[in-house]
């Protein structure tokens, strides 16, 4: 066996032990130094490959894309992972567009069907999740709206815009020659990236940057195909499939099918200001001082994170809190619903940043039967996740989907800027239960208010 066979082999295996190691936050860092591990050796490995004939333009793009990354990731915020992850997707898939262009112009019209065929793929799914993940950035970032944007006649022309985009590439297959073609094709798909993502609203992110990863995995795969490197094949084909497997898991948490995600414009219904305003003068309000007063009384309390947390970077403020309460003798959980959040195991990210223990991370199937138990759950931020819209009225667009059966909780209380709707756009009745108690403010100095409150 070779030096570059060898270390591929145990950078696949490697692979397989980190995406193990994922599956479970007790060992999710493990997983994630061998996912390291396992792409540092896949990089060195490469670097042994006999079609090297100069480094120098290597070695200049390993520092470069180094300063590059490790910059970015040093100055960015918990608030923009989601958009920086998004933005890693559209830059993956770009790179592989670009290897396919590189191989397709370096072979032309000798390129045989069946790697033409591959490079096909490796193009088309590139171009697309590069696009796609564009838009999926920018909507993070509120550089474009986050409301789906529709018009008459949408899917069937997206339709026919991906089957044109197919129907190409069978054409080069038997005719590789016809480089123009081949350019269209890559336009086409660029052009499906952008309106595949587009019409989808805010809170089907999650599972759109779940697609994304897949599409990005499914473009390795083919590139690996296309330069026969048995690691990309095997990584792609990891993350490919681990993509999928993450998206259906999310769609089944939202009740909802993948055709509904990426075709039904969810997320289109909104509150008007007038709703609004009626509804302030049904809630209850209350201060962080009254809120600190039933903390000091309370014997259990869940806290439910949502993406009003990480706005707010309220995570440590949150940490802080429940250290007080379980130095009184409160026992302290937190609920992590799916879906919270905008990118797949936010919250638990976010937490995790703040130091709190995985242990105290419930999901929501196992923490559901201790709500009618729990004195208080402390909601921070979340929305349609504990909206009980889902489960008792069939009009609304998340009937159906599971939620926290949070408003079986001795007390709720609320913590959000105002009264404005979560992603999907509905109104939460939640909100105007006698049980529930809003607090409004910032999430962060709300929270270290009832903290110094509390220790008062």
């Amino acid at each position: 066996m070779t030096l570059l066979s060898f270390l591929y082999l145990i950078s696949a295996g490697c692979f397989i032990l980190g995406l193990k190691g994922l599956t479970h936050p007790d060992t999710a860092r493990r997983g994630m130094w061998l996912a390291e591990a396992g792409m540092f050796l896949a990089v060195l490995g490469t670097l042994f490959h006999h079609d090297i004939v100069n480094y120098r333009w290597i070695i200049a793009g390993m520092v470069l894309g180094s300063a590059i990354g490790g910059m970015i990731s040093l100055r960015i915020s918990m608030i923009a992972v989601p958009e920086r992850t998004a933005f890693s997707h559209s830059l993956g898939a770009l790179a592989a567009t670009l290897v396919g262009i590189a191989e397709y112009t370096r072979h032309g019209a000798d390129i045989g069907t069946v790697k033409m065929t591959a490079i096909g793929f490796e193009v088309i799914i590139g171009a697309l999740t590069f696009t796609g993940s564009l838009m999926a950035a920018a909507k993070f970032r509120g550089l474009i709206t986050s409301s789906p944007t529709t018009y008459k006649g949408q899917n069937i022309s997206n339709i026919a815009l991906i089957l044109s985009t197919i129907g190409l590439l069978i054409y080069l297959i038997f005719y590789p020659g016809t480089a123009t073609l081949f350019y269209l094709m890559i336009s086409l798909a660029l052009m499906f990236g952008i309106l595949l993502v587009v019409p989808i609203g805010a809170a089907d992110m999650p599972v759109v940057m779940s697609l994304l990863n897949s599409y990005a995995g499914l473009a390795d795969a083919a590139m690996g195909f296309v330069l026969v490197n048995k690691i990309q094949i095997i990584t792609g084909s990891l993350d490919g499939a681990s993509g999928v497997i993450l998206s259906i898991l999310m769609c089944k948490a939202m009740n909802r099918s993948m055709s509904n995600v990426l075709f039904g414009a969810f997320g289109q219904t909104t509150v008007l200001p007038t709703q609004i305003a009626t509804q302030m003068g049904q809630v209850t309000k209350g201060t962080p001082q009254e809120a600190a007063a039933i903390f000091k009384k309370a014997k259990t309390v869940i806290v439910v994170p949502g993406y009003g947390m990480a706005v707010a970077q309220a995570q440590h403020a949150v940490k802080g809190l429940a250290d007080i309460l379980e130095q009184q003798g409160t026992v302290v959980k937190y609920a992590i619903h799916p879906v919270a959040g905008r990118m797949p195991g936010h919250m638990n990210v976010l937490l995790a940043e703040a130091n709190v223990s995985y242990e105290q991370l419930v999901d929501m199937d196992d923490i559901n039967s201790e709500f009618e138990h729990t004195d208080v759950t402390l909601i921070i931020g979340a929305n349609d996740v504990v909206n009980p819209a889902a489960k008792t009225n069939p009009s609304s667009p998340i009937y159906g989907m599971p939620v926290l059966d949070v408003e079986k909780s001795k007390q709720v209380m609320v913590v959000k800027r105002s009264m404005n709707p979560g992603f999907a756009g509905i109104e939460n009745d939640l909100f105007l239960m006698p049980n529930t108690m809003m607090v409004f403010g910032d999430a962060k100095g709300t929270v270290q208010a009832m903290a110094d409150a509390l220790k008062e």
